[in-house]
């Protein structure tokens, strides 16, 4: 055999160990809707620290919240039972590339850097920013006013760059739950979390009666459900549904009836817009 000859065989043969790796890769990578389907059960991670997007009811300790209704209503068009798992912005990531959940609908909004690690349904759900609650008596009005003040928020937040641009002096927390229990001991000037978690806390009054909300919103970007890369058949399915939600105005009425105010004018977008271009 000649060496010319040899080195075309161990060349043909490396290109065609590559190209079945890619395959299996790419078999493995968009597998999740079949292994759903296989054990008639899908699993997603949902945030459950409180607020009307996903908590803990107190009087049952069964989840509740929109996200949780998103999920338990994307499994029931699935045809499956839904597992649902408690994530928290530092491990959440971690837990959909490990496998431990087939899906992401936890209060994670789009941004570039998330896109280079995960997959995601094109549709969004919702779409928010950042909001900073400060005490009533309080003389900061604005962001540029947070510049070297100890402000808190969740590890893995999406406000944590944005929040680092400002200057500010950033002390990150597990969950939304203790940065802003850090608040309240006075900790921090600030806490910067969801408007969707913020405005309802402080609207409802009670124990954030003496605080405030500050605006415009941090930061905005869409909400949308996170996959893993390359599983473009789960995001197709998904997105079917999602573009459904928004067309029969369903999460608007579920928006609704989780007490989340004020309603988002997103979502009345949303709904025009798939209703216009017929999903």
């Amino acid at each position: 055999m000649s060496l010319l000859f040899k080195a075309r065989k161990q060349l043909i043969g490396a290109l065609l160990a590559s190209a079945s790796t890619t395959v299996a890769v790419s078999a493995w990578a968009d597998a999740t809707l079949d292994k759903v389907q296989q054990r008639e059960r899908i699993v997603v991670g949902v945030m459950l620290s409180g607020g009307p997007f996903g908590a803990l009811d107190p009087a049952t300790q069964q989840p509740v919240g929109l996200n949780v209704d998103m999920a338990r209503d994307l499994a029931r068009q699935l045809g499956v039972e839904v597992e649902l798992v408690s994530v928290l912005p530092a491990n959440r990531v971690q837990f959909l590339q490990q496998g431990k959940v087939d899906l992401l609908i936890a209060n994670m909004e789009w941004n570039t850097d998330r896109d280079k690690l995960l997959g995601h349904v094109p549709t969004p759900f919702y779409k928010v920013g950042g909001t900073a609650v400060v005490a009533k008596d309080s003389p900061i009005t604005s962001w540029a006013q947070l510049k070297d003040q100890p402000v808190c928020t969740s590890q893995g937040s999406s406000y944590t760059q944005p929040l680092i641009q400002l200057g500010v002096q950033l002390k990150a927390f597990k969950s939304s739950a203790e940065s802003l229990l850090a608040l309240r001991g006075s900790n921090c000037v600030a806490a910067v979390h969801d408007a969707t978690l913020i405005n309802p806390l402080v609207a409802k009054g009670g124990e954030w009666a003496n605080y405030r909300a500050i605006t415009p919103e941090l930061n905005p970007a869409p909400s949308v459900i996170w996959t893993r890369t390359g599983e473009t058949d789960t995001q197709a399915r998904l997105d079917g549904i999602v573009k459904g939600w928004h067309r029969s105005g369903w999460l608007i009425a579920r928006e609704k009836a989780n007490a989340i105010t004020p309603a988002s004018p997103a979502l009345v977008s949303l709904q025009a817009e798939q209703q216009t271009s017929g999903g």
